[in-house]
């Protein structure tokens, strides 16, 4: 079982809401559980999780991979390795549902690069909606089943910097297009200058999605 740092609520009592974050190639949980308070201060309620990947990443050994990439063959390393690595994040989430009480209903999936790649790819593929997905900097690798009316359409939030080059943002644009005509709410937000990584104009964004998300389910 995967595991990583968690925060508590920061109201205190019990978690009413779940954020997992996942976080990039090479890094860790510590990396992205900062994240928690920022949008803490927005969703006082919530409880956040991030698990470190479950292998050391093969360019870094300080730091976890989801899965495996090949640099010269990265397309073919991606969907090869996206339906391998998912079934941890399965696991992990059906843990703290068990634990919390909690649902996927109550669950905002949160990933930067790498994991906003699994985050999409996972969030799609539950059989229970997700209060709602977060991509930061990532790319849509469709699961099984995409667009069918066998799997929840969870509402979704695309970040991505302008001036990426590590990740290109015009895969971010085809997901926002590829969602929208599945027939996926999504929102996107383009970064200006902002290279890999989260700029705070991206969070505030985001920040906005998830505390309209919470307020709509809690109406």
């Amino acid at each position: 079982m995967i595991s990583g740092p968690v925060l508590p609520p920061r109201a205190g009592g019990p978690p009413r809401q779940l954020v997992v974050l996942l976080h990039g190639y090479g890094a860790d949980g510590e990396d992205l559980i900062g994240l928690g308070e920022p949008l803490g201060e927005v969703l006082p309620q919530a409880l956040f999780a991030a698990p470190d990947a479950p292998a050391r990443c093969a360019q870094n050994p300080f730091g976890y991979e989801w899965f495996p990439l090949d640099f010269e063959r990265m397309v073919e390393s991606v969907s090869i390795g996206m339906p391998l690595a998912r079934r941890p994040v399965f696991d992990y989430l059906d843990d703290l549902w068990a634990r919390t009480g909690l649902s996927a209903g109550d669950t905002f999936l949160l990933g930067f690069s790498q994991g906003a790649m699994l985050a999409l790819h996972v969030g799609l593929s539950l059989p229970d909606e997700l209060l709602g997905i977060v991509s930061f900097s990532g790319a849509l690798v469709p699961p099984d089943g995409f667009g069918s009316v066998a799997l929840p359409r969870p509402p979704i939030c695309l970040v991505h910097g302008e001036l990426d080059t590590v990740v290109d943002p015009g895969l971010t644009r085809q997901a926002a297009q590829a969602l929208s005509v599945a027939g996926y709410e999504v929102g996107l937000h383009l970064s200006p200058g902002m290279p890999h990584g989260i700029a705070p104009d991206g969070l505030a964004y985001a920040a906005r999605f998830m505390t309209d998300r919470v307020a709509a389910a809690t109406a």
